[in-house]
């Protein structure tokens, strides 16, 4: 999720005794990648929302924690090849997944602007971001064509958010921010096909990847300035 931020402040105020934070909602979705959708499909984007908190370290870095959820959906009929026919795998197996999933996330942004303390009129700025989350998803997967594979269950594990973003600054507080972000998990039991469990076959699931998914979407936060008076002991130090 995006959000730029500036302040109002005198040319002779200490940029340093500046705080910023922030709180933000944001709309998307999710796409699942794995046995039934073996790279990202657009097609597969369902429903998403996340909140989330950031607040900046220096000009650069900032911290953020942010809560998503949404749901996840996938069918090995919409699997197409470079020629743009189905896959034969996809339409042996005929397969398709739906369910939900709930992240709890915590990372680091680095911006590439730092207009925090400027007074040029940059208000926008690209940055990347890193972290690492939990994970909890409830999922169905149904085959048409090997009844072996249904199953309805669900899976608590963790992943690695990794992605860019845009942040805009609309006002002094108001924020607009674009963000798309993969998520590598360290499970494949998002889809409950492996291809070595429960009588599956490495034909059916592929027993050396594991799942990810995706988040992208568009947010509104709103920033919150804290200015740090200084400190009277150290005007008294001064004047000695």
């Amino acid at each position: 999720m995006g959000s730029v931020f500036f302040a109002h402040t005198a040319k002779a105020q200490n940029p340093g005794a500046q705080t910023t934070s922030e709180i933000g909602l944001g709309l998307g979705g999710l796409v699942y990648k794995g046995e039934l959708a073996p790279h990202y499909q657009f097609r597969n984007n369902r429903p998403a929302l996340t909140a989330f908190y950031r607040r900046d370290l220096t000009g650069a870095v900032t911290v953020r924690g942010a809560l998503t959820g949404g749901m996840l959906r996938a069918d090995d009929r919409n699997v197409r090849g470079l020629n743009g026919n189905p896959l034969p795998l996809a339409v042996y197996r005929d397969a398709h997944l739906k369910g939900g999933l709930l992240e709890l996330s915590g990372g680091i942004e680095y911006n590439f602007f730092d207009f925090h303390t400027r007074e040029d009129k940059v208000h926008f700025t690209p940055y990347v971001f890193i972290g690492v989350a939990g994970f909890y998803a409830n999922t169905e997967v149904k085959s048409n064509n090997f009844p072996s594979l249904d199953r309805k269950g669900s899976v608590l594990s963790l992943a690695v958010p990794v992605g860019v973003g845009f942040k805009y600054a609309l006002s002094t507080h108001w924020n607009l921010g674009l963000e798309v972000g993969a998520r590598k998990t360290f499970t494949d039991d998002l889809d409950h096909i492996d291809g070595k469990t429960r009588g599956q076959t490495d034909v059916l699931g592929n027993p050396h990847t594991q799942d990810w998914y995706f988040y992208n979407g568009v947010s509104v936060s709103y920033t919150f300035y804290k200015l740090h008076c200084p400190d009277k002991r150290d005007d008294k130090a001064r004047k000695k």
